[in-house]
């Protein structure tokens, strides 16, 4: 019997051929379990208008640990205009199943990786090993927003804060908003998780990226935070302090100076992805969504649609993620057979997909990986 039961969601585009890959790896490193396939993405928000069925939240509720692929995503008014005949114009709205499983597990730390494996000629240096914790269910992301502004929502801001007379002459027709929620809860889950991973990896250095001398209520908050942990908590980790726009520019400059960095949601977003370009892009980039009871292993990158069935992307970051699932449910021993062979055939440089320069296909890449586990 199956010691693991493992939800997968292959989801839209290339997330299927991606995944795929993955599982001819797992299957060589001897990991037994009992795969559940569950239904996300695009094409039930067409037919359904929900991409992320009941059905699927059951499944997810009654597994270990769940391997998701990649989803389309698109504007809300695009979304509408896709969805059958039959359900247009009866009050679905699209919403990114992703970030929904994220909030309803609490899945509040997206733990993301960007390691350079030597002999990757996409690298921009061969010395980069940065993991970024991003808070995964608050910030910019919490989708609380507004558009048209309703009255007494404008209303009662005006009357709290002297800086919306600016927009006096502004409708609220045309003005929207968006509001970035930081919690002290949210700050101290995501804070404590990258310094603990610092400490249990042997890291020396976690910094905080914010942007506290312009959004002074919610980065202060995420930097006072910050601050305690370090002092009760890891005062042998050192701490350090890092404007996000200065991070994006320092992580080009000096990429190997970065252990671990930790930053609110749409700040985590946007690093990641630079860190994830130093290290040969979103094609090696992996994701983990971690929260106290459940966890989430993806690719950052997205669905493709042009290349889905092709088997021709890069799928070393769902690989990867796979690496990240079993870390999480203590098989680390099958864990470092896959990173280490993941390194083996990148340094080989003999099969390489397109992405690389190579023309071997994504199940090309995934038989070399399992060949050397």
């Amino acid at each position: 019997m199956a010691r693991y039961k493992i939800a997968v969601l292959p989801g839209d585009g290339v997330g299927k051929d991606v995944m795929d890959a993955a599982m001819i790896v797992l299957d060589a490193v001897g990991f037994k379990a009992d795969y559940r396939h569950g239904d996300v993405g695009w094409e039930f928000w067409k037919k359904e208008g929900n991409p992320l069925p009941e059905r699927t939240i059951k499944l997810l509720r009654e597994t270990d640990a769940c391997l998701f692929g990649a989803i389309t995503s698109k504007p809300k008014d695009e979304a509408a205009k896709e969805l059958a005949p039959e359900l247009q114009g009866k009050g679905y709205v699209y919403y990114s199943p992703i970030v929904a499983i994220r909030q309803l597990f609490q899945l509040y730390a997206n733990m993301r990786p960007c390691r350079a494996f030597p002999g990757n000629p996409l690298n921009y240096r061969d010395d980069i090993d940065v993991v970024v914790f991003r808070e995964n269910t608050e910030g910019l992301y919490s989708g609380v927003e507004f558009h048209p502004v309703p009255g007494e929502l404008r209303t009662l801001l005006e009357k709290l804060h002297p800086k919306m007379e600016a927009f006096k002459e502004i409708s609220s027709e045309d003005m929207a908003i968006s509001l970035r929620i930081i919690t002290r809860r949210g700050a101290e889950r995501i804070i404590r998780k990258a310094f603990k991973y610092a400490e249990e990896s042997g890291r020396k250095k976690v910094t905080v990226v914010e942007k506290p001398n312009v959004l002074r209520e919610t980065s202060g908050l995420m930097v006072r935070v910050a601050r305690e942990i370090h002092e009760k908590e890891f005062p042998h980790i050192e701490l350090e302090e890092a404007n996000v726009d200065a991070m994006a520019m320092w992580l080009v400059k000096n990429p190997e100076r970065y252990e671990v960095l930790v930053m609110s949601n749409l700040f985590g977003d946007i690093i990641s992805d630079l860190a994830a370009q130093l290290v040969g892009g979103l094609g090696f980039a992996s994701s983990a969504n971690l929260g106290d009871t459940y966890g989430l292993f993806e690719p950052t990158h997205g669905s493709a649609p042009k290349y889905a069935g092709k088997y021709k992307v890069n799928p070393t970051a769902m690989i990867l993620a796979s690496k990240l699932m079993l870390e999480y449910l203590g098989e680390k021993e099958m864990a470092q057979r896959i990173e280490n062979a993941v390194a083996e055939v990148i340094k080989e440089g003999k099969v390489r997909t397109y992405d690389m320069g190579g023309d071997s296909s994504t199940l090309d890449m995934a038989r070399a990986i399992a060949e050397r586990v």
